[in-house]
């Protein structure tokens, strides 16, 4: 494993990699500069603001949603320990080394400490089922009555990636009881055009390109375990992510989320089965999180992890198509993308490893596919950990 000084060095190239926005902009004026200034004359200036309005506060509360609520990998060191009364000593109180996300009933054990910096890379492709990068998001259309497409369209390319590197430490204060911090350092990248298509003919509105990086929410953990029997047991957690990430350049939440779990596991031999149930609040929007997880300890070393992540968004924002007639042109009809506020419910699935290198180092890998279309979304989203476990 790697020394922890070297650890930090991974997020300061992060920081240092970053380029600002465009006139020193933030991201979200970036972004609404892209989104806002449609060309296209539809006779109703009053609805291509409050439709192009609806929007932008779309994207940018989708964005901030997902950053802000993005899994970080697991704080729970991989190796758990507890006190056997008749050895006197602390022993492994299991030979799985536990999910990725999701967490497990088990704590580390008193005086251990795990140390962990973990990657995720994120390239989102659709929100709510629509392509953002091939330039078939139409943000407003005029069309004749009775024809399918549209004579004169305004689309939309956008291509938003995030980086992130989360440091985390996990400390148990007791055989029970279990503290820990993640520190995300992010970095969000965008870049866009609008674009008239008039008949067949393109003509660029507008291009943007716009960079932002540094802390995100600073998420703080405690895990108090309930009730254990080798493996198996059941577990109440709590989680309060801090408003530290900048909110204009889409890097945090903007406000602190507090959300409380429970958690149980069933870990009878080489198979574990883990689940947990919270409830967010405090964000843009109150969420409920749910999951469950499959472990297989494939050897005493490696551990195959399959897992399913839900999300349910009490204000999710959809997109939809408003089509009026134009208020001059007869036979024409006006097409705005627009956006209404309400719930969503997203799903992940994630398949990956967790791989004890030597001594109490892990190396742990993992890819995450959504199942859903509403909301933002990425093909994949890759991640890789690395952790050690000190103490004992």
């Amino acid at each position: 494993m790697p020394r922890l000084p070297a650890l930090l060095i991974v997020p300061v190239l992060l920081l240092g990699s970053a380029r600002p926005a465009l006139a020193q902009e933030s991201l979200s004026t970036v972004l609404s500069f892209l989104l806002v200034n449609r060309s296209i004359p539809t006779g109703d200036f009053a609805r291509d603001t409050e439709a192009a309005a609806a929007m932008r506060d779309a994207l940018i509360g989708l964005l901030q949603v997902e950053i802000a609520t993005l899994p970080l990998n697991s704080p729970a060191s991989g190796f758990t320990y507890r006190l056997d009364p008749e050895l006197g000593i602390h022993v492994r109180a299991s030979d799985s080394f536990g999910p990725f996300f999701l967490e497990r009933s088990l704590t580390s054990g008193a005086r251990r400490l795990s140390l962990g910096l973990g990657f995720t890379q994120a390239d989102f492709s659709d929100i709510d089922g629509r392509p953002l990068r091939d330039g078939t998001l139409v943000a407003t259309a005029s069309q004749f009555a009775g024809e399918a497409a549209p004579f004169d369209a305004e689309t939309l390319t956008l291509r938003i990636r995030t980086r992130t590197a989360t440091m985390s430490a996990t400390a148990g204060l007791t055989d029970r009881l279990d503290v820990s911090v993640a520190v995300p350092f992010v970095r969000v990248s965008l870049s866009g055009d609008r674009l008239d298509v008039y008949r067949g003919t393109p003509l660029l509105q507008a291009s943007a390109v716009a960079a932002s990086s540094g802390v995100g929410d600073v998420a703080l953990r405690a895990k108090y375990n309930v009730w254990r029997q080798g493996g198996s047991g059941a577990a109440i957690a709590g989680e309060v992510r801090l408003p530290t990430g900048d909110k204009e350049n889409l890097l945090g939440a903007g406000s602190t989320i507090v959300t409380p779990r429970v958690i149980g596991s069933y870990e009878p031999g080489a198979l574990g089965f883990h689940g947990s149930f919270g409830a967010a609040f405090g964000g843009p929007s109150a969420v409920l999180d749910y999951g469950g997880a499959l472990t297989i300890s494939a050897t005493s070393r490696l551990t195959l992890v399959g897992e399913f992540l839900g999300r349910r968004l009490n204000q999710g924002g959809r997109l939809t198509d408003v089509t009026q007639p134009h208020p001059s042109l007869v036979g024409v009809r006006t097409v705005r993308l627009s956006a209404t506020n309400q719930p969503t419910t997203r799903s992940m699935v994630s398949i990956g490893f967790r791989w004890n290198v030597a001594g109490s180092g892990l190396i742990s890998g993992n890819v995450l596919k959504p199942i859903s279309t509403a909301g933002l979304n990425a093909r994949w989203l890759a991640s890789i950990t690395f952790d050690y476990s000190l103490g004992g």
